[in-house]
């Protein structure tokens, strides 16, 4: 199904495969002429070609668990109004009930700042995030910066990056994103998908192939081949949105009429333009999909990359169940019991829930082809439930007006309005040892609403809308959607544009500065963060030697987005699921460090310092979290904050796993920290990293230096790294954090 091919490869007009440079321009040159590079390159302020790119965006996209900390952050900045369109979604607190008044406040506050910097403001429910973009935002050789990982629109020839907040805040200050030239990987797409094969099936398949061996990280997917024009919008849709779970940096595919048509169907013709590379492209390498020979596709706990065919997995139910529990036991140890085991009735997996919803599985295209799935069928009155959400408003009325609502809720859908939840833990919860099979975008730990510390697990494996679908309609039993006869009748989507006209709020270009923000008691402006100073003491508040740590694990999703407005009653939750000791910990190294700043130095402190001769008047004193590769999976930006307001100062690993959390941890003054991978790390939470001279090295361009650890076992080395950093994050880091950066230039 998917191939990869490690070495170059030229596309010759768009249709011709050529390994060898026999002839042609070199790959630097030739590079240029991807839509890709075609995209980066008008974007680039400085126009210069070279191996350094200073992006302006075109338009911004954020949601209802971090617009508010990104306009705050912008405020204490120095904000006067929003210079690009910026469209604020309420989808992902829309429907939580923690907190009482706090998630409706985030709303009115974002409606308020809309209306005084010019900016556009979509009410709860109307639309997931990524939906809206798509109907109203997007635009072909366009760019979007969304503070949402997931921000892709590739697939309508707009170049989507998902960023944290403090990179939006700089677009919203008028200065750039700044990237090292990316390398560009095609995807080539052959033959047409069978029935019952749909978007996540080979979305699944394509992240399995290339996410562990960091295969495609921090470059652009380009997607091109003679497959594209055997997919509907709604199915490129589909995979696109999923390619942030490859690491990749960005996406974009080859333009045609189909989505010309969907530009025109939204009413937006003048977006369209047709996108190809130029005569002679070159690729750093290539991935190559067969959609012919897609098989119907299961990702498992705990990751996307997790992946199986479904019939190999009811071909080997036992020893495959047996693998996630030995992982779930090596996550969370005694804390939880699971048996996954005790699912396989008759030999044959079952599932407890379902859900198709959000970005990836609530498309017009997902519920025609479930509704055709179930028509005259019956989920059944058992353990089994099964939820759909359409991805907006203008969706939920399409599936109204042709029948395939009617034919879901006939057969025992529960159909709940636009929301992103279920993806992130805070809609529709499996009961405990509860396997819930979604079309959503990811099953990381705790994404599915987990308390391992309360004894609490549930898990979540991915799966397309029809597959879920047909096993809903085999009464909870793993099925193939490949295996059922269905025929899908329903008429295509149609876009009624009036209910945007009617309940979105565009100000764009109509900023009023007299207008009011409205703030509820949740939303709490930043702590102070103090300067870098000369030398830098760290003291490990937690070690994680996981292969990966993603950022649920870091600040987990769930219930916890409700205070993501309120920085200190967040900061509690940080890796309160991975690390529970961590934020008393770093609570405590705060305190010390106050306590020196106040010239009563704690003799823990004082003792360590006097280890490495340092005086502790110019040493800083911060907690630090080492952990071998973090920040996999979303943007927000609160993986980040937390550890900055609970008083870190640094992270430590061998490799970041995305580069939007390292930028998080630039601009909220964490120095990203690493080591060589074969040093090792056997050190413990308590044990101290002394850095001297660390500001000195920030702004005068080091990119390495000599640490000392103290610990109970003496003193060693320890040798860091801090590359690729611009002048400018040296700046910021050097300052505390971005916003401290700012006020120093006003």
């Amino acid at each position: 199904m998917v191939e990869i091919f490690e070495h170059g490869v030229y596309l010759l007009n768009g249709s011709q495969l050529q390994n060898n440079q026999s002839g042609l321009p070199s790959p630097d040159e030739a590079r240029e002429h991807t839509i890709a590079y075609q995209i980066l390159r008008a974007h680039d302020v400085d126009h210069s070609g070279g191996k350094k790119m200073r992006i302006k965006f075109d338009a911004m996209m954020s949601h209802d668990i971090t617009y508010v900390g990104i306009i705050q952050t912008a405020r204490a900045s120095g904000l006067e109004k929003f210079p690009i369109p910026y469209a604020m979604t309420n989808c992902h607190n829309s429907l939580c009930a923690v907190g009482g008044t706090i998630n409706e406040d985030d709303h009115v506050f974002g409606l308020s700042a809309a209306k005084k910097y010019g900016g556009i403001y979509v009410p709860a429910n109307q639309a997931v995030i990524h939906q809206y973009a798509r109907e109203a935002m997007v635009a072909c050789g366009n760019m979007i910066l969304g503070s949402d990982s997931h921000t892709r629109y590739g697939s309508l020839g707009n170049m989507g990056v998902g960023e944290g907040g403090g990179e939006l805040v700089k677009q919203l200050l008028s200065n750039t994103w700044d990237i090292n030239a990316p390398e560009v990987v095609l995807v080539w797409l052959e033959g047409c998908p069978r029935k019952g094969i749909g978007p996540h099936d080979v979305a699944i398949s394509l992240v399995k192939a290339v996410f562990e061996s960091g295969f495609v990280k921090n470059k652009v997917l380009e997607f091109a081949g003679p497959g594209v024009k055997n997919l509907p919008i709604d199915f490129r849709n589909g995979i696109d949105i999923m390619t942030t779970e490859t690491t990749c940096l960005s996406s974009i595919w080859i333009t045609d009429d189909e989505v010309k048509h969907h530009y025109e169907i939204h009413r937006r013709p003048e977006a369209f333009r047709v996108l190809q590379p130029g005569a002679v492209a070159y690729y750093d390498a290539m991935i190559r999909i067969d959609l012919s020979k897609q098989e119907s596709m299961i990702a498992l706990p705990f990751h996307p990359s997790n992946a199986y065919t479904i019939h190999e997995l009811q071909a080997n139910p036992v020893k495959i169940l047996r693998e996630v529990e030995e992982d779930t036991r090596r996550r969370f140890g005694e804390k939880v019991s699971v048996d996954l085991v005790s699912k396989i009735k008759d030999g044959k997996v079952m599932a407890d829930q379902g859900i198709i919803a959000g970005c990836s599985g609530g498309t017009y295209d997902n519920l025609s082809a479930a509704a055709a799935i179930l028509k005259d069928k019956s989920v059944g009155n058992d353990y089994f439930t099964i939820s759909a959400y359409p991805q907006s408003t203008p969706v939920y009325m399409a599936t109204t007006r042709s029948g395939i609502a009617e034919e879901l809720l006939e057969a025992g859908v529960v159909i709940k309005p636009a929301f992103c939840g279920p993806c992130f833990g805070a809609g529709d919860v499996p009961s405990n040892n509860g396997l819930s099979i979604r079309h959503t975008t990811r099953n990381f730990p705790n994404r599915e609403g987990s308390k391992p510390g309360q004894g609490q697990i549930s898990l979540v494996a991915l799966m397309d809308a029809r597959s879920i679908a047909a096993t809903a309609a085999n009464g909870g039993v793993l099925t193939a959607a490949t295996d059922v006869d269905y025929e899908d009748t329903h008429k295509p989507y149609e876009f009624d544009a009036r209910i945007y006209e009617r309940r979105v709020f565009n100000g764009f270009g109509h900023a009023d500065l007299s207008q009011e923000l409205r703030y509820g008691p949740n939303i709490k402006d930043w702590p102070t963060m103090y300067p870098m100073q000369t030398n830098m003491l760290l003291e490990l508040a937690a070690v994680i030697h996981d292969p990966v740590t993603t950022t649920d694990e870091l600040i987990p999703s769930g219930e916890t987005s409700s205070y993501r407005s309120n920085p200190l009653k967040l900061s509690e939750f940080a890796l309160s699921r991975r690390v529970p000791e961590y934020v008393g910990l770093s609570k405590r190294i705060q305190a010390d460090d106050l306590a020196r700043r106040q010239g009563q130095t704690p003799v823990a402190v004082t003792q360590a310092l006097a280890q490495v001769g340092a005086d502790a008047s110019e040493t800083s004193l911060g907690s630090c979290v080492f952990a071998n590769r973090p920040g996999d999976g979303s943007a927000r930006e609160q993986a980040a904050s937390c550890q900055k307001v609970l008083g870190g100062d640094a992270n430590i690993c061998y490799e970041y796993a995305t580069k939007r959390y390292r930028s998080n941890c630039i601009n909220w003054g964490i120095v990203p920290f690493t080591i060589d991978k074969d040093t090792p790390f056997d050190y413990e939470p308590g044990d101290y990293i002394f850095v001297p001279g660390i500001r000195d090295a920030i702004l005068g361009g080091k990119e390495e230096i000599d640490a000392k650890v103290i610990s109970k076992k003496g003193v060693h080395d320890l040798h860091l790294y801090f590359q690729n950093l611009t002048q400018a994050e040296r700046e910021i880091l050097a300052e505390g954090c971005l916003m401290n950066y700012y006020k120093e230039r006003k």
